[in-house]
């Protein structure tokens, strides 16, 4: 299995996921708890969550973002408009920035790439602009570099992820319908090259009918996928 030098990542059911560095920073990637049928019951996350990154406006990414900022003092780090918006909701610490660009949350370097889907936030008067749906690559300081992509399909600029930032875990959706399924997520695979992969956004809903083992048979053991019960830790 993938060593990933004293950093935790811990699947928390549909795109919700825990990484905790060796040097004690916890980001919280895309928080779906109360309404998420997936996550792990009597799950308690860290006292201290420090950072609360989200991929896109959807309900199932960025549903329990402010109470889980407010309850654990996080600074909630989205594309500008998403910050903003989940800002006027009440996260008192957001931080916007964009596609391309890195911020320093202490000892991660994160950088926001595309992702390919729609990313609309439901406010008080309805749908409204929220950004563009994006990815995140997490490099740790004396640790693994993470790829988090979000809610999205393949796309040949996979590879620029693969040249710039060599991740070496890959946390992809394969569930289909809603985002890209196993034969695509292979692909994707194909073009990051990582060393294992973590499938999220699979199983929670119905149509998510996705699995990792038809994952494992497209890629044909030429990359291992991590088979995780939510709740369940990786370190």
């Amino acid at each position: 299995m993938i060593s990933l030098k004293g950093t935790r990542i811990t699947w928390l059911g549909h795109a919700t996921v825990l990484v905790q560095t060796a040097k004690g920073t916890n980001i919280l990637i895309d928080p779906f708890i109360q309404n998420n049928p997936k996550y792990p019951k009597g799950f308690e996350l860290p006292d201290k969550i420090n950072y609360v990154l989200l991929t896109h406006g959807h309900g199932d990414h960025i549903s329990d973002a402010v109470p889980v900022a407010k309850k654990h003092g996080s600074n909630v780090v989205a594309i500008y408009e998403l910050a903003a918006f989940v800002g006027s909701q009440g996260a008192e610490n957001v931080t916007g920035f964009n596609v391309g660009g890195t911020v320093q949350l202490d000892d991660v370097a994160v950088t926001m790439v595309d992702a390919k889907h729609s990313a609309g936030a439901e406010g008080k008067s309805g749908t409204q602009y929220a950004g563009v749906a994006v990815g995140f690559v997490l490099t740790i300081t004396d640790g693994p570099v993470l790829y988090h992509a979000g809610d999205t399909t393949v796309f040949t600029d996979m590879k620029l992820i693969k040249e710039l930032y060599h991740p070496e875990l890959a946390m992809l959706p394969i569930g289909g319908f809603y985002t890209m399924g196993p034969r695509e997520a292979a692909l994707a695979a194909q073009f990051i090259e990582p060393k294992a992969i973590l499938p999220i956004h699979f199983g929670t809903f119905p149509p998510l009918t996705g699995t990792p083992d038809e994952l494992s048979k497209h890629l044909n053991g030429s990359i291992e996928v991590i088979r995780i019960a939510p709740g369940e830790t990786i370190q």
